[in-house]
This record gives C-alpha cells, structure tokens and sequence, in this order.
C-alpha cells in the first residue's frame, strides 16, 4: 500500500538491523548501534545538521516501508525506544529538548523506503528548521564519540 520502493531494493535499514554490514554499504556500521529490542533498533544516524549532532533513528526490525503499513505494536515500540532516547540526550548530550520527524513518500520527504523515526537533539537557538536542508554526511569516527556515551548511558541504565 502506497509503496514507492523500487523493484529489488536492498534495504540499507534492514541491513543496519540484521548486522550485515558489508564494504559495499560503509554508511553506518555495528558501533553506530545503541540500543536493539525484540521489534526496535536504535541507531546514530549518518547524517546530521549542523547544531544537532549525534542524532539517533529509531526503526523497526521488520521492513515496513511507511506509516500506512506500520503494525500499532512496531508503533508503541518504536515510540517506546523513542522515548528512551529522549531521556538519554537529556542526560548525556545536556540539551535544552527533543525534536522527533518522521517523513512518507517522495512527497514528505521519505528517500529510504523503510519506515523511520529521528530523534534530534535540540538546543536554544539551533536554527534546526533553518539548517534542515544542510545536513552532512559524518564518518565512523565523527559518530562514535556519541554512540559511545549513549551505549554507555544504556549499559548502565538497564531499565531505562
């Protein structure tokens, strides 16, 4: 229902999930991962904007491609984990609040065909929807210091 994924897409999201990390799909790799349930993983994003780094895309271990075939129980996960990464910005990253965006079809903005959810964290005066279209693509060692301090931060905080 209303898909938009093109024939034999190989779904770089699906491969996040399933730890099939590969050199020929070098974007986001094991260490990116923070935090993994039964139906959610929770992972640092590649790209970010410029007053918000360390962002973290929160997705569903089953391929579904967009809000209109999202089960309600990936939904209450998703959120779930969501919050959870919420609350762990505020502790590690110190910021003043959370953004989430979640985007379907070419039309809103989805470009990966798997449904997503960033989570941002915010800051006074970050400029976040005046930079949005300035987001850069990060390397491995750009991202680990902020997994790091999350995957930390959920080592520590088991029921968190």
């Amino acid at each position: 229902m209303f898909s938009h994924k093109p024939e034999n897409y190989d779904c770089p999201i699906c491969r996040v999930v399933k730890h099939n990390f590969t050199p020929t799909y070098p974007i986001t790799r094991p260490e990116d991962i923070i935090l993994q349930t039964p139906f959610a993983t929770a992972f640092i994003a590649a790209r970010w904007w410029p007053n918000n780094p360390g962002h973290v895309l929160v997705v569903p271990n089953e391929h579904f491609e967009n809000i209109y075939d999202l089960p309600l129980h990936y939904a209450t996960e998703i959120h779930n984990l969501a919050q959870k990464v919420a609350v762990a910005f505020k502790e590690v990253y110190k910021c003043d609040g959370v953004s989430t965006r979640q985007h379907n079809e070419p039309a809103g903005n989805q470009d990966t065909w798997h449904y997503h959810l960033h989570v941002f964290p915010r800051y006074q005066n970050d400029a976040f929807y005046e930079m949005f279209y300035k987001g850069e693509w990060t390397t491995l060692e750009q991202r680990l210091p902020y997994a790091q301090k999350l995957q930390h931060y959920f080592s520590k905080n088991k029921n968190a």
